[in-house]
């Protein structure tokens, strides 16, 4: 039973139990002196006569301007009763006592020592006697406590009442802020067997900045250097991660890197993102009412966003349905839009994206929902809580196509951890060696990259590397053709003369005049594989009626028929001894259906 729950009791005449004490803890906190039985006994009978005279102030009490008429009043109560009945108390007891009444009052209850405490990222209550905080990555359990279960269901009402929202047996949970920005969730009975829980997902007073997540070792600062490239350059950005692994701090670091001229608009279930720019519009979720109306869902707002003109959208968290409004708004006109989501790396990220979509209730082929994530979804920065508590981010990861229904991705930078000091994980994020496809966007959009262009390759004309397509959305009128270097690393069959027989290596359906995959239908790869091979064996002093032996590697065993018919019209007698083969990733990637290797005569 709360404070202020038991004056209007006794005002009605009811009897008052003692309930025991609130004690704060965490730095700055009062150091506890070492109680005994007999100091014990004597602390709660003066909290008893406290409490008695702040019912009989109640009055007076109820009327308080804040926290510091609060405490003034509660002093002067403290002080009387102390001289009343001649208590003995030390400075210590004596100033907690009077926080603890003060907070009751006007604040928090005991959870106002706890927010407080800078060091303190998560406080969590479960039930009234049981309270844990989350400090440096760790958790552990404070000696705190509420009086009962409605003390703690009156400080759930205070926290949510300025924001017009509710808790009761029909609606048991609530999603919530503090004043600062902190994030808090409440669950009650009937859901909650052990009384009233309370999650407070504390936010820093200020908002963190590049310089801070680098001194964290969250990341180094080239590698933020380099997300602040694709913000420029506007590319679509999902944070990816596990519950408590920062990412709402990253989204709103990279949220800073938006320019200061464009138009931003967040999407969020309770406001909690700390951006810096001037024209910015926040928009917040509505649960329903007490007649269970008037909901305003984050699907509905990011479609109402659509109307307000915005350059850049972000949604705090895409938990279901609202995903596929978001990859709708990627696609059409919001480039460089930023949004989060829960998974445990960034392939599971777009699984859940699907599943997200699937919860809209539209009956949508899985190839157009990957085809549409493919489109939207340019990076994934996944970040991690590791062992040691410290949260950094472990993976950039660019999602570059769509192949056999499956979608494409390749890691530009990954974590590598490098040793462990004095219980902390050591390490940094490194370049993977792989140039992501989107780094002419860069150049296109007029945006210098800096010498050695953040660790990553130079691109290499000289190699032969996958033709892939860049996304049309990115430039108007963007040339969609590789580059005369961008050729298929395998596919052109390497011929070698030994003895009295020629070894031809897998020949691919290569156009030798273009250096592109022909056709896709396995007819069409056929004749173009049996055409190179043709040239290659008549070039190596031999020929296809020569050869002895042959192997061909198919994407779809099932094409076989089709493949087979092609083949008996270039062997129309006695076709050579041959055996099919899985096609590896290799060649998959590059696009084939059909390879072809031989032996012949020289």
């Amino acid at each position: 039973m709360s404070l202020l729950q038991r004056v209007e009791r006794a005002q009605h005449g009811a009897d008052i139990p003692n309930t025991g004490a609130l004690v704060p803890v965490g730095p700055g906190a009062p150091p506890k002196p070492a109680p005994g039985p007999a100091r014990e006994e004597l602390l709660r009978e003066i909290r008893v006569r406290l409490q008695d005279e702040v019912i009989r102030a109640f009055d007076a009490l109820r009327e308080v301007s804040g926290a510091a008429d609060a405490r003034s009043k509660v002093e002067g109560i403290f002080d009387r009763v102390i001289d009343v009945y001649g208590f003995a108390v030390t400075r210590d007891e004596r100033l907690r006592l009077i926080e603890e009444v003060a907070d009751d009052l006007t604040g928090f209850g005991p959870l106002e020592p706890l927010l407080r405490d800078e060091t303190i990222t998560e406080v969590m209550v479960n039930g009234p006697g049981h309270i844990y905080i989350e400090r440096n990555g760790k958790i552990q359990r404070v000696d705190s406590h509420f009086l009962s279960d409605e003390h703690v269901l009156r400080i759930i009402d205070r926290i949510i009442t300025p924001m017009g929202r509710r808790i009761d047996e029909s609606s048991p949970r609530v999603d919530a802020r503090l004043p600062d920005g902190s994030r808090v969730n409440a669950i009650i009975k009937p859901l909650s067997l052990v009384g009233p829980v309370i999650t407070v997902r504390k936010f820093a007073s200020k908002p963190f900045t590049v310089d801070d997540l680098v001194r964290f070792g969250t990341a180094t600062a080239e590698m933020f250097d380099f997300l602040k490239t694709c913000i420029e350059a506007r590319l679509n950005i999902f944070v990816s991660g596990g519950t408590g692994s920062g990412k709402t701090t990253t989204l709103n670091v990279l949220s800073s890197f938006i320019p200061e001229d464009e138009r931003i608009i967040t999407i969020e279930d309770a406001a909690e993102l700390q951006l810096r720019q001037r024209h910015v519009v926040t928009l917040e979720a509505r649960p329903q009412n007490l007649e269970g109306k008037g909901e305003i869902t984050i699907r509905d707002l990011l479609r109402n966003a659509l109307h307000m003109r915005p350059d850049r959208i972000i949604v705090g968290e895409c938990r279901s349905g609202e995903a596929l409004d978001m990859l709708q708004a990627m696609t059409t006109g919001q480039d460089g839009s930023l949004s989060t989501g829960h998974a445990n790396s960034p392939p599971d990220m777009l699984r859940r994206l699907e599943t997200m979509v699937l919860m809209t209730g539209y009956e949508l082929p899985l190839r157009a929902i990957r085809e549409q994530i493919t489109s939207a979804v340019d990076l994934i920065v996944h970040t991690a809580r590791l062992k040691d508590g410290s949260r950094k981010v472990v993976n950039i990861t660019e999602v570059y196509g769509i192949e056999d229904d499956e979608i494409l991705t390749q890691d530009v930078f990954v974590f590598e951890q490098t040793g462990v000091r004095d219980g902390k994980i050591e390490g940094i994020l490194k370049p993977t060696g792989i140039r992501p496809t989107f780094m002419g966007k860069f150049k296109a959009n007029g945006i210098q990259l800096p010498p050695g262009e953040f660790g990553i390759p130079p691109e290499d004309l000289t190699r032969s590397g996958p033709a892939r397509q860049g996304k049309g959305r990115w430039v108007v009128g963007e040339t969609l053709q590789p580059s005369a270097g961008s050729r298929p690393p395998v596919g052109y069959g390497r011929a070698v003369v030994a003895g009295c027989m020629v070894y031809v290596s897998s020949m691919g359906p290569v156009d030798p005049e273009t250096g592109q995959v022909v056709s896709g239908a396995i007819k069409e790869q056929t004749r173009q594989c049996l055409r190179n091979l043709k040239a290659r064996l008549e070039a190596a002093g031999s020929s296809l009626d020569k050869v002895v032996w042959a192997n061909w590697s198919l994407r779809d065993p099932a094409e076989f028929d089709i493949f087979n018919d092609e083949w008996v019209r270039w062997f129309p007698g006695d076709a050579p001894v041959g055996q099919g083969t899985l096609m590896p990733p290799l060649q998959r990637h590059a696009g084939f259906r059909i390879s072809i290797g031989v032996i012949a005569e020289a």
